[in-house]
Formats: C-alpha cells, structure tokens, sequence
C-alpha cells in the first residue's frame, strides 16, 4: 500500500499526553467475572502510540472480553484500562469520540447499500453531504467495494460485508483502532489489501489493537503480542522474543545416502551436539544449536566423519511453536 491518506473528519479535541512514547492502550490487573466465571483474570497489557499490540488465544481466551472492555462496551470488574489516556470506567464518551472498532461480525446495515452506510456514519460524526460522499468514495476504493457500492449490503457475501465492516471502522479517521479478528471470511488478497492497510496507518501515528487466530498476521503486523489462555496472559512481548523462549533453532541435513546418518549422529554426538533421530526420514539428521556460528562446526563435523550432506537448510521457531507450546502448558496447568 501506498499513498494512504485519511484525514479526519471530525476533531474530537486533543489527547492526553504528548510525545511518541506515551501509552495509548493500557490494561493494568483487569478482570472480568459472570458470576463465578473469570473471562479475564488480572490482565495487564499495553500499547505505545504509532504500534500494533497483537492478542492471540484461542477462542474463550478473553481476546472479545478484552476488546469489549477497552471500547467501553463492557464494564470491568476490577483493575484499571485507559485508552487514549483517558480511563475506561469514568470517561467512555471521550474513549468512544477516539476509536474505531470492527468486530468478529459485520454489523452494517443490511437494508443500505454499501456507499449509505458509509455516508450514514459520516453524517453522525459530524461531516456535511459533500465530505460524507467524499469520505465514501475514499473508503470504496480503499476496500476495493466500488464495484457493489451502490448494491444493498444484505446482498454481499461474507467477505464483502466483512470489507464494509472495516471501512465503516475507519470512516472517522479514528486514532485508536480495535480490530477484533478483522481477516475472518476473508480471501487471501483481501487479507493482504487489509494488512497493507494497517500498515500505513500504523505509519501514519495510529495505534492499533489486533486480535488474530492467524499467526502469520501477528508475526508480519504486531510490534508487541500478548497470549491468552483462560483468560490470562500466559506470554508477552515482540515475536522474536516469543519464539526464542519455546525453541532452539535447528540446522536439517539431508546426507547423500542413508547408511551415513549413524555415522553422522555419532560424529556430532561427539562434538557436543544431540541430533534429532526421524524413523520416517532415513537421510535425514535434525541438529538443534544455540547460534549460528555453530553451522560452520556441524559442517567441519560431518566432513572429519566422511560424511556427505547433499542439503543443509536452517530454521528459526516460529509463532506457531510458541503457542502450540504455551497452549500446552496452559493445559497442564489448568488439569493441575
């Protein structure tokens, strides 16, 4: 993406604070409780002005529960929350006049076409017929929905509604933005137009909230993530980070012929190494290794053993280690 503008067409006055390190989104002990149930227990998360905070869980993790207490859409039983500096339980108007939200369910309007419903949450924040229109047409073609502008909304497919949903979000330019499983329904170039998106806002000093199923979405658009499980955070902190507290990187060998793995496993054992044995890959030796100066050692290893490796690749852990690890854990821990 290139190019994006989006001036706002209301001015909600100015913010709290000043300077680009202050912190937008803040959740410091939050809990939430139905009855005896804890959605959320002592969450604590935070997001930097001009970043993207990542929450990723699986569903019933508390992600919407989090979301609905940051937009004012639902109160919080205990701890504190600020958005924009200005706090959740005593100040949801100025929170409201802030934000943009998109939900896990398109909410527009189903009897309007896609360019009123635009126009018609354009008219509420304030702007004239003209700018309304005009902000429409902006966000049609941002969303690639010209086409079906002028089609009733409960015409459009799953993924058309969800694109909508997102414009609308957008319609007031907001400086906070809560994207509540956006890509959901979406085709694989619709989600890429979607993170292009983001992305340029992000650049622009917006600050965005993502909760996502898609590890490749956090790993490519969150600068901090947080991981829900049971309605705590079980990990936090940048994706690099993340990978590097569940897995060690790895070096694949695949020798020229099959014979030579025992030699080689016993070659590296001795160097220090603990290969990685797979019955279903006879030609294969799996090394696991703390940095990558020691590629060079598992090289000179196997060609002081006479062995030949037709193929060396080098892996790093990804997001879908940490939380398949983390998701583990935080099942041990709740039969405990």
């Amino acid at each position: 993406m290139s190019g994006l503008v989006m001036p706002p067409i209301a001015q909600p006055g100015p913010v709290r604070g000043a300077g680009s390190g202050d912190l937008v989104i803040e959740a410091d002990g939050v809990t939430k409780s139905f009855g005896t149930v804890h959605a959320l227990d002592s969450v604590s998360v935070q997001a930097p002005r001009g970043t993207v905070l990542g929450l990723l869980g699986h569903n019933g993790a508390g992600k919407t529960t989090l979301v609905n207490i940051l937009t004012t859409a639902l109160p919080l039983t205990s701890g504190q929350a600020r958005v924009a500096g200005y706090d959740v339980t005593r100040e949801p108007v100025e929170i409201r006049r802030r934000i943009g939200l998109t939900g896990q369910y398109a909410s527009v309007d189903g009897q309007l076409s896609g360019r009123d419903n635009i126009v018609l949450i354009a008219r509420l924040l304030g702007a004239g017929r003209r700018a309304a229109r005009a902000r429409a047409d902006e966000l049609l073609e941002l969303f690639e929905l010209t086409g079906v502008a002028d089609r009733r909304a409960s015409g459009y497919s799953g993924g058309l509604r969800r694109r909508l949903d997102l414009a609308v979000s957008l319609v007031g330019s907001p400086e906070v933005i809560f994207l509540d499983e956006p890509t959901t329904g979406l085709d694989p170039s619709s989600r890429l137009n979607l993170w292009g998106i983001v992305e340029d806002l992000v650049e622009q000093g917006a600050t965005v909230l993502l909760t996502t199923q898609y590890l490749e979405e956090a790993d490519r658009l969150a600068d901090s993530i947080a991981v829900l499980s049971a309605g705590r955070v079980v990990a936090a902190g940048t994706a690099e980070e993340l990978k590097a507290t569940v897995g060690r990187r790895t070096i694949t060998l695949t020798l020229e012929g099959g014979e030579d793995r025992a030699t080689a496993e016993a070659a590296l054992r001795g160097a220090g190494f603990a290969p990685v044995n797979d019955v279903e890959q006879p030609r294969t030796v799996v090394v696991p290794i703390d940095a990558t100066r020691e590629i060079a050692d598992v090289i000179r290893t196997l060609d002081q053993a006479g062995v030949e490796a037709t193929e060396l690749t080098f892996g790093e852990p990804t997001l879908d280690d940490v939380y398949l690890a983390l998701a583990g854990q935080s099942a041990s821990r709740t039969r405990a």
